[in-house]
């Protein structure tokens, strides 16, 4: 297979099964892509760990490619300005940075015992590493409403309790956790306090997801407020992990997060990364993670991928949750 037909297959997908119901925009681009050999020897330029059409989009929309026009006028740039998309592509990469997704894990948080030391893993910008500077509405099957010790936030995140289960097997208190420091690791870090990463982490907000910029920009304000520490360095290696785990105060839990970056790490990474969280698990370390269900098999109760509703979110591999990719609702599995 060619990387013209590459192109064109991943666009096609794309366009078919993903963007549907999230953005007509990119829905409409990829399917004009996945036809246009133009269009797929341009993307096909780019690195092959580069050309997700998320990440493609978001740049050229950032160079100004026109959201306006239908197909045409986005091909049209696409062509003019191949150059300058791969000079993007050459630094930027596809990040999520979704503060929302702190909703689903504060469940998991607030049944470990603080104070706690906060790593996440594939970082970003550290949006989901100030899970306790939010202000939550949980909604749905159960009621509950969360703020900060200081107030409510200027960001504040809805998330839908749901399905039988959540009477049946009953979501432990909420509470906020204690998170006395707090770092991350990510292979290209965004500053919140940069105009240039800021822009890039609102363009990745797909056309069409109402809210999601206005949140993810709120959240960039805080962070940039708490000047995070957030490392460059590869979140499978073992060293750039323990050097993080060293600088955490002694008497801290360290809790270590991997929200929605093991699909983002090739099979021998992620088993690397396993062995060191093992590790630290043993010397009383815990890992807290939202995972799709098909992605591996270390859970300690079993999981049907096929009837499992969005991600797994799971404590030290034990099952607690299904629960939406982006953190929209809950449904709690855990006896």
């Amino acid at each position: 297979m060619t990387v013209r037909d590459e192109v064109a297959e991943r666009y096609e997908r794309f366009a078919l099964v993903e963007a549907p119901g999230r953005s007509a925009l990119y829905a409409e681009w990829a399917s004009g892509v996945a036809t246009d050999a133009s269009a797929c020897d341009v993307i096909g330029r780019l690195p092959a760990d580069r050309r997700q059409p998320p990440l493609v989009f978001a740049l050229a929309r950032l160079r100004g490619a026109p959201e306006g026009g239908g197909y045409a006028a986005f091909a049209d740039w696409l062509v003019q300005h191949g150059d300058e998309l791969v000079a993007d592509a050459s630094v930027r990469s596809l990040q999520t940075n979704e503060p929302q997704r702190c909703a689903v894990l504060l469940p998991a948080l607030a049944a470990i015992e603080g104070p706690i030391a906060l790593i996440e893993l594939g970082a970003s910008a550290g949006l989901c590493l100030l899970l306790d500077r939010y202000s939550y509405r949980y909604g749905g099957a159960g009621s509950v409403a969360l703020d900060p010790a200081d107030g409510p936030s200027t960001v504040v995140l809805s998330c839908e309790l749901r399905g039988d289960r959540v009477s049946e097997l009953r979501v432990p208190e909420l509470r906020m956790p204690e998170i006395v420091w707090r770092a991350g690791l990510d292979l290209r870090p965004l500053d919140s306090s940069a105009p240039d990463d800021r822009r890039f982490a609102t363009a990745l907000v797909w056309p069409g997801e109402t809210g999601r910029a206005a949140r993810i920009d709120a959240a960039l304000d805080l962070a940039a407020a708490e000047r995070l520490r957030i490392d460059a360095g590869d979140a499978t290696d073992p060293e750039a992990l323990r050097l993080l785990v060293d600088a955490s105060p002694s008497e801290a839990t360290v809790v270590v997060s991997t929200p929605g970056l093991l699909p983002h790490v090739p099979r021998a990474g992620r088993e690397r990364l396993f062995d060191a969280l093992a590790e630290l698990r043993g010397e009383g370390a815990h890992w807290v993670s939202l995972d799709p269900p098909a992605l591996h098999q270390r859970w300690t109760t079993p999981v049907d991928a096929s009837g499992w509703p969005g991600f797994v979110l799971s404590h030290d591999e034990r099952v607690l949750a299904a629960a939406d990719p982006l953190g929209a609702w809950l449904e709690w599995r855990a006896s």
